[in-house]
């Protein structure tokens, strides 16, 4: 493997790279991604717990919110209920600081995946690239210009070239398809995220929700 990459020349070198970054991203969105970390133990227990102590006019800590809030990347949007309930915020006034909130997560949730997507398109045109570098070269060596290159090795410079397509395919293929199954998933978590906060939220403003 170290002797094709060698013999693939410099322009491997972006493909190698980026093959790296993919792959780390891959692994970090696949961990992030799963339901019991954006969805922990008994989080959304806590959450309920405390809409239900606050609607039963006990007391009610800010710092009970906060650590609520410290569970998870989807607690914010419960803590965020909560915490404008207990303010004594109209429904309007809550929707608002919301929706804020949910654009922290959302972004929380797609982080990285626009990167995965650019490797998925770059991929294959940098393989490109190299194999035409390549051919560059072959085509405009001294034995090639004066015939006296043998078709051995023009052949065997050609597949040379034809590493670094090859290579490009290799991540691109993958990537793409990691990108979708990520992009599906984070869809997934998302919608997850809403329907829970519209529970809560139906429950603190019953009136206005149901308008």
């Amino acid at each position: 493997m170290y002797s094709i990459l060698l013999s693939a020349g410099w322009p491997i070198w972006p493909l190698l790279f980026i093959s790296i970054i993919g792959l780390a991203i891959v692994l970090e969105r696949s961990w992030y991604l799963r339901q019991i970390n954006i969805f922990p133990k008994d989080s959304l227990e806590t959450a309920f717990g405390l809409c239900n102590q606050l609607l039963n006019q006990k007391s009610l800590l800010d710092t009970q919110i906060n650590d609520l809030a410290q569970l998870s990347p989807a607690s914010p949007l419960l803590a965020c209920v909560l915490r404008e309930k207990l303010n004594g915020s109209s429904a309007e006034g809550a929707l608002e600081e919301l929706q804020a909130v949910a654009q922290t997560t959302w972004f929380k949730l797609d982080r990285y995946l626009g990167i995965l997507a650019t490797i998925a398109t770059i991929a294959p045109l940098l393989g490109l690239f190299g194999t035409v570098v390549g051919m560059i070269e072959i085509f405009g060596s001294q034995g090639a210009i004066n015939g006296a290159g043998s078709p051995q090795q023009l052949a065997h410079g050609i597949s040379v070239a034809l590493y670094n397509t090859a290579f490009g395919l290799l991540i691109a293929i993958p990537a793409l398809a990691a990108w979708r199954g990520l992009r599906a998933v984070a869809n997934q978590r998302q919608r997850e995220c809403e329907e829970f906060t519209r529970q809560l939220f139906k429950k603190l403003y019953p009136t206005e929700s149901t308008k």
